[in-house]
């Protein structure tokens, strides 16, 4: 399998033509790729907690949904290990509905004889992304007292997966 392309050609938010659709003539990507976030909700959703902590982005980007799926997975982790898995609720809030395109160009010797080059680069689905606007939620944990200092290490630890500069807010329901 190829590897991924650095996410620099993709971190841009630019207006998309990649309209879907269930008629063929309205469609331009005929199939998008399956999303690699495996769950968007985890822990106990049924029990009200104390404490929300949020993972804010601080500027516009696209986020590729494996970048997702790793820091889900990284806070995952350290939730599920240390507090268990019925003292928390995580919940991805955004999702992956950009479809991220690639022209892979023919390379080496003899390639000029066999490749369009520029001619028709309207690329093949390579995988989605999330568009995240400035200030926008991407991650939310909500948390009792004794487990907070757990959740911001654990938001901290998926910060560090998405290639965005993050911060952490904390909210605490009124009693």
């Amino acid at each position: 399998m190829a590897r991924l392309r650095k996410f620099v050609a993709y971190r841009r938010l630019k207006r998309p033509y990649t309209r879907t659709s269930k008629y063929k003539a309205k469609a331009f990507i005929k199939m998008t790729p399956n999303v690699k976030v495996v769950r968007f909700v985890t822990g106990n959703p049924r029990k009200q907690f104390e404490y929300t902590l949020e993972l804010v982005s601080k500027s516009s980007l696209n986020i590729r949904d494996n970048a997702l799926e790793s820091a889900r997975q990284t806070s995952n982790r350290l939730m599920e290990t240390t507090v268990g898995l019925q003292s928390y609720f995580m919940r991805v809030k955004t999702y992956p509905y950009q479809v991220i395109r690639e022209h892979a160009l023919a390379t080496g010797a003899g390639a000029d004889r066999f490749s369009s080059g520029m001619a028709h680069a309207f690329g093949k689905p390579v995988g989605n992304a999330a568009r995240i606007s400035e200030g926008q939620s991407i991650f939310q944990i909500c948390v009792d007292k004794q487990n907070l200092e757990t959740a911001r290490k654990a938001l901290k630890q998926a910060s560090k997966k998405v290639p965005c500069p993050c911060y952490i807010t904390v909210t605490q329901k009124p009693a």
